[in-house]
């Protein structure tokens, strides 16, 4: 008995992830969370220097800015609700002090252009067509920071300008590093906020503009928003808020990646990796037990030869 509709997947056959390999993340939430599982993993890799950002130009703007390594100065910052943040960049990077932000911001370009030019691969996460643009200014931000809606005007890119944009990001990227491997995924994370039909015309956009850039032979598309639609088509794959995809749903998005995307030899090494992680968090009942000791003591050993393999690995 079949209980499950499933995407068919193809192992790729080159640009495959390894321990050798340099991985940028930018994107929405749901880069955050493959992101925390690299890092668990221990690979090489970085995710949003400039926080979340939702939609493809917030992306554009800051990948721009960049490779054209732009200084962000006073005019770039503002002060609202007692705190300092920028258009461009998620609030997490928000400060009380505005020369704390821009230095924040300019520490992130810096880290950016340097890590883009070293990347073997990037990942762009997608989360929305919707966007807010700024009425005193024209421009479209990455995030409102709470400043009242009336200042804004809420438009829906549509597949074109998304294509446009996303043809800027390759070029932008194969300008610094004619080598990088990017893969463009869609969030599985709806944005109901928007209304139920309206995140579909979103999703929708962004799908079909991805598509359109696929003839690039460098770029690939990794359908995570479809197998959260149709494998996982269950709330018991959900948050409590019926919108996040749970810890199962990140795991099982997880696997199918590395099913398609991973070395075969890299995946020893993880494994090994994830029973280092395993005996890290192991917490005895008995701290000062032989056994215990013994345990500590193999874990160590473990580790060093993981070391030995791969130096950049710290646990």
């Amino acid at each position: 008995m079949k209980l499950q509709t499933q995407i068919p997947l193809k192992k790729e056959t080159k640009n495959l992830i390894n321990y050798d390999s340099n991985i940028f993340l930018l994107g929405s939430c749901f880069s955050e969370n493959i992101g925390n599982k690299l890092s668990h993993f221990k690979f090489q890799s970085i995710q949003n220097p400039f926080g979340i950002l939702f939609h493809p130009k917030a992306i554009e703007t800051l990948i721009t800015n960049a490779v054209n390594q732009k200084v962000y100065s006073s005019e770039d910052v503002f002060l609202q609700n007692e705190v300092w943040h920028s258009f461009d960049v998620h609030s997490s990077l928000s400060s009380e002090n505005d020369k704390s932000l821009l230095k924040k911001i300019n520490a992130a370009i810096s880290v950016t252009n340097k890590k883009l030019k070293e990347a073997s691969h990037i990942i762009i996460t997608l989360g929305t067509s919707w966007v807010y643009r700024f009425i005193e200014t024209d421009t479209i931000v990455a995030n409102c920071h709470k400043i009242p809606q009336k200042k804004f005007l809420k438009e829906l890119l549509t597949v074109d300008q998304i294509t446009k944009i996303l043809s800027t990001i390759l070029v932008l990227l194969k300008s610094i590093n004619k080598n990088i491997h990017i893969t463009f995924t869609v969030s599985p994370i709806r944005h109901l906020k928007d209304g139920f039909v309206e995140n579909t015309q979103s999703k929708s956009n962004l799908i079909s503009a991805i598509h359109t850039i696929l003839v690039d032979t460098n770029v690939s598309y990794f359908p995570s928003y479809e197998i959260m639609m149709d494998e996982l088509r269950d709330y018991r794959f959900y948050t409590e808020d019926m919108i996040h995809p749970n810890k199962t749903a990140i795991n099982y998005i997880w696997e199918k990646f590395v099913d398609t995307r991973f070395s075969e030899e890299s995946l020893p090494t993880m494994k090994e990796i994830e029973a280092i992680q395993k005996g890290i968090l192991h917490r005895p009942f008995h701290e000062k037990s032989e056994q215990h000791q013994h345990f500590l003591e193999k874990i160590v050993k473990r580790k060093e030869k993981i070391k030995s393999q791969f130096p950049f690995i710290k646990f």
